[in-house]
């Protein structure tokens, strides 16, 4: 039987990331994944390497890091990057004032305070009429999620010598023997990358971090003929989900403001993201709900009040959504991130922020970086 120095629990995007972190430094490495294919989050998001509004710090080092490794293999794995930047508007004079503080921070580096005129002219799908402002950012990349991760596996096969086992579910960890459903592996390390699953394996590992599942919900939208984003889209509702702009003093005239004229959206956790596919389709979200079990049925009315927000952030005519779909990932009040440590060679990982596209390859280096 074949020894491995790494074994990774999980084909999502935080598992593929510290396989490659591994690989990359000359290790040998087995990914093993329960299902056929990867089926989870990672598919199930915008494939939106969201930099400009994660929490500051490390979290928003890890995020600049991961942009930095996302451009770099990309092109080796074949992955399109669709597009770049962020244009994030602001409608309200507390969304501008938002803006303007993040701006005096160390992470707005590189970013720029548009008027509404310079913006329209630098992306002419916006619409500028009523807005205060607009913060453009350079640094996100969008990558199509659902040949992205499949593409990302085949390269580090290929290109990197990682083995993959799927459809082949793990039954215990016990550092350095990995049991599955179909035999037993060894490895000198062992990473959990299992999307934290709440009665899986080290689900005691989660429970004092009040661990649970957040639901959203997503559409894909056909745009007119020609219409072209220029770079990913949000809007006022944003400054108070991402904490880069949420952690802000002024945001909470902001948040008064938006408890008042959007209760609706606010109940139900949405906020505009708006980014675009090669086929020129929309991929759109997104709203928030939480539970141990969040029940699996997509609602129409909060599909339609992201419409609304769509609808009101970009010069659309006639657009038509063409799918619907639901995504799962776990939540924790207490870190964007959750890294456990059950033994000497064990690492149990989980992205408890909806981040793990956005983070994950500088997450794993400094959780290989930390052994």
């Amino acid at each position: 039987m074949k020894h491995y120095d790494l074994i990774v629990v999980g084909a999502g995007i935080v598992g593929l990331a510290h396989a490659y972190t591994a690989a990359s430094r000359g290790k040998s490495v087995l990914v093993l994944e329960r299902d056929a294919a990867c089926l989870g989050a990672s598919i199930r998001n915008f494939g939106f390497v969201t930099i400009t509004g994660q929490r500051a710090g490390d979290h928003w080092q890890r995020a600049m890091r991961s942009r930095q490794i996302w451009a770099e293999i990309a092109p080796q794995a074949g992955i399109d990057v669709m597009h770049q930047g962020l244009w994030l508007t602001a409608r309200r004079p507390a969304a501008a004032a938002v803006a303007e503080a993040f701006m005096r921070t160390d992470m707005a580096e590189g970013c720029e305070l548009l008027t509404p005129a310079q913006a329209g002219a630098r992306h002419p799908a916006l619409r500028t009429e009523g807005l205060q402002s607009v913060l453009y950012s350079p640094h996100e990349l969008r990558v199509e999620s659902r040949t992205a991760i499949p593409l990302l596996a085949q390269w580090l096969q290929q290109a990197l010598g990682v083995d993959f086992r799927f459809g082949e579910a793990v039954q215990q960890v016990a550092t350095p023997r990995v049991s599955t459903s179909r035999g037993l592996y060894h490895a000198e390390r062992v990473v959990v990358c299992n999307n934290a699953d709440l009665g899986g394996l080290f689900a005691g590992e989660w429970a004092p971090h009040q661990v649970q599942l957040c639901q959203l919900q997503m559409l894909r939208v056909r745009p007119q003929a020609g219409f072209h984003l220029a770079g990913s889209v949000m809007g006022d509702l944003s400054m108070v989900r991402y904490e880069g702009y949420s952690a802000l003093p002024e945001a909470a005239a902001l948040r008064a403001e938006l408890q008042r004229d959007e209760a609706d959206s606010l109940a139900h956790g949405i906020h505009l993201i708006a980014v675009q596919s090669a086929d020129g389709s929309l991929v759109v979200g997104d709203s928030h709900h939480y539970g141990s079990a969040p029940p699996p049925f997509a609602s129409q009315a909060v599909d339609q009040l992201m419409l609304r927000h769509l609808r009101e952030a970009l010069r659309l005519e006639g657009e038509q959504v063409v799918e619907h779909w639901v995504g799962t990932y776990p939540v924790s009040p207490d870190a964007p991130c959750l890294v456990k440590a059950p033994d000497a060679a064990t690492r149990v990982v989980a992205v408890t922020s909806g981040s793990g596209a956005s983070t994950a390859f500088g997450l794993a280096e400094s959780v290989w970086n930390s052994w």
